[in-house]
């Protein structure tokens, strides 16, 4: 007589036993996994949309403290970070001198009336923060905003 298996089969007719094979397929830890996962995912999603503050931003950028925030970011806005290195971020992306000047470009065929955010680190000259505010007047676009963490300054 095979084990675990029904009397009367054909492998007790033949004289062979069971392979002691798995006849059911356990899904509990595979749901335990993709829990897990979900889990994971959530956090992480949750996190990435509260740290971009509405604007498309996803770096951390050491702001300068200003005062209260009273510019209302839309979705057409275009925010740059410039980095403590010098580097430009756009869209979560380090760009080019020249691969700026397109997009601020491009953002101006798309809506003239788009508002450039300028995240500058801390540490970053004065002067680069202005140069790339010319590139955005130079393409045409009059709206302009510096970034700044809300609270009194030190």
């Amino acid at each position: 007589m095979a084990i675990g298996g029904p009397s009367g089969s054909k492998d007790d007719d033949l004289g062979l036993e069971d392979s002691g094979g798995f006849n059911d397929i356990n899904i509990t830890p595979l749901t335990d996994i993709f829990l897990v996962l979900l889990i994971i995912f959530m956090v992480t999603s949750s996190v990435i949309v509260n740290s971009s503050n509405g604007a498309k931003a996803g770096l951390k950028v050491n702001l300068p403290q200003g005062g209260s925030a009273d510019v209302a970011t839309q979705a057409s806005d275009l925010s740059i970070a410039i980095l403590e290195d010098g580097r430009l971020v756009l869209g979560g992306d380090v760009v080019s001198a020249d691969e700026l000047k397109k997009a601020l470009a491009d953002a101006k065929t798309q809506n003239p009336d788009t508002m450039v955010i300028v995240q500058a680190d801390q540490g970053v000259p004065h002067g680069k923060v202005v140069e790339v505010m010319e590139m955005a007047k130079g393409a045409g676009l009059g709206q302009l905003a510096i970034g700044v963490r809300e609270g009194a300054p030190k």
